[in-house]
């Protein structure tokens, strides 16, 4: 057995692991990256093993609020780029910070486990080039995604025709000749709802409930560029982007499409400019829940019913980590309860990574989390005070960032933050961290 009792191991080499390579390289802190594809990008590489890309996917964030600050993405770049532009720009970002010597690329990663508490390593087990590897570290970081493992709710009864979950779609030519039915109306869902309007002979949309749909452009700009400098209080900034929203949507009844029963930024909205057209022309039609598959038809709960030959399920991943036992993960209801949502309560020697969502957070939001975690582990190593401090804080017990906001309780809900909530507390401990090692 090979040991490394200095340096971490690092899964993934997405968007988040680069993001922490780079952190730990600039940090000086020692570790192996392992990577289950043969290059960078993540899900964003269509081509990757674990890829749910699909041919037609864009950023649903503009560039500009999305790319790494020190970064940032061509001027050339559109606003919303597609997965073939951000899997070069990700491939740009580690030939530019010099990541990938530090990864074994064709590495999966099988088993992680403690040989005891913080300080007694990790002994990490991985499978590459048809042979198994192990070696022991000083501790983990998991960076291996949130979007990679399908979330398939149970249906009653058995649907005869073809299946498919939407991790599974790649492109819209699959739809070609055929009576399409697409279960759930999140982003993806609306996504592949347009796709199947090209090619499919009918589209039908599934929706559980309604949603607050934001167009791409407002006033002839990226939606996501028009909050300015002045961060306004949730209870006017809802009413007031409530009420640009209903210029530019109108009132969603009129497309037959259910009323959202929560408020704007309680649930991700679906940022889509094109699933409106097409309901307004009658591409698509708009069904209710699903009560039960009765061969090739599918019964709603209107009591309704329709013939289809492909139903896809657009209904979201779960959160997938095989490789490590849960309770080692906090984990409580859908998500593991981490501090900032990356750091154990208990362990100094376990982290998770890019397990946030909030809107508008971006890859530079993410990257703080990196930073402010990397940071902590090498204040932990000096004494350094903050550190000590972090590391009580944690200890102590503590709530998700909020910022008071009432998510739907959903799974991809469960590790949902406010962005200014939670982009506050990790530049503060960042900020303290700094300054002790500057």
């Amino acid at each position: 057995m090979t040991e490394t009792r200095d340096s971490f191991a690092l899964i993934g080499a997405g968007p988040m692991g680069l993001a922490t390579a780079k952190v730990m390289v600039e940090q000086g802190i020692a570790f192996q990256g392992f990577e289950l594809s043969d290059g960078v990008g993540g899900l964003w590489d269509i081509d990757a093993p674990r890829s749910t890309m699909y041919e037609s996917a864009h950023l649903i964030s503009s560039k500009t609020m999305t790319e790494f600050a020190d970064f940032p993405m061509r001027e050339e770049v559109a606003d919303y780029p597609s997965h073939r532009e951000m899997k070069r720009y990700f491939d740009e970002f580690a030939d530019h910070f010099g990541l990938r010597e530090h990864y074994h690329f064709g590495a999966e990663v099988t088993r992680v486990e403690p040989l005891g508490g913080t300080g007694d390593g990790w002994r990490v087990v991985w499978r590459q080039d048809g042979a198994e590897h192990e070696a022991v570290f000083a501790g983990v970081m998991i960076a291996n995604g949130t979007l990679s493992e399908p979330n398939l709710p149970p249906f009653e009864g058995a649907f005869t025709g073809e299946f498919l979950h939407s991790s599974e779609y790649r492109s819209a030519r699959q739809f070609t000749d055929k009576r399409v039915l697409v279960i759930g109306a999140g982003n993806s869902g609306c996504d592949i709802a347009v796709d199947a309007v090209h090619h499919a002979d009918t589209v039908d949309l599934s929706m559980r409930r309604g949603y607050h749909f934001v167009p791409k452009y407002i006033f002839g700009k990226p939606a996501d560029t028009l909050g300015g400098a002045i961060r306004l209080p949730m209870w006017l900034k809802r009413p007031i982007d409530g009420m640009i929203l209903r210029w530019f949507a109108g009132d969603a009844r009129k497309y037959g499409l259910p009323e959202p029963d929560y408020k704007l930024y309680e649930s991700h909205p679906v940022v889509n400019s094109l699933i409106l057209f097409h309901l307004g022309h009658g591409d698509i039609t708009i069904r209710p829940d699903i009560e039960r598959f009765e061969g090739s038809e599918v019964l709603f709960n209107d009591g309704s019913r329709a013939e289809y030959d492909l139903v896809l399920a657009a209904t979201g991943y779960r959160l997938h980590y095989p490789f490590i036992d849960s309770d080692l993960l906090n984990w409580q209801g859908h998500a593991p309860h981490l501090y900032l949502n990356a750091m154990h309560p208990e362990r100094d020697d376990l982290f998770v990574l890019g397990m946030v969502e909030a809107t508008g957070l971006g890859w530079q939001g993410r990257h703080e989390q990196a930073e402010m975690v990397v940071r902590y582990v090498k204040g932990l190593r000096e004494g350094a005070a903050a550190a000590k401090a972090l590391k009580a804080e944690k200890a102590a017990g503590f709530a998700r960032a909020t910022g008071g906001m009432n998510y739907l309780d959903l799974a991809r809900m469960a590790y949902y933050v406010d962005k200014s909530t939670y982009r506050k507390a990790v530049t503060r401990w960042i900020g303290r961290l700094r300054k002790e090692a500057a």
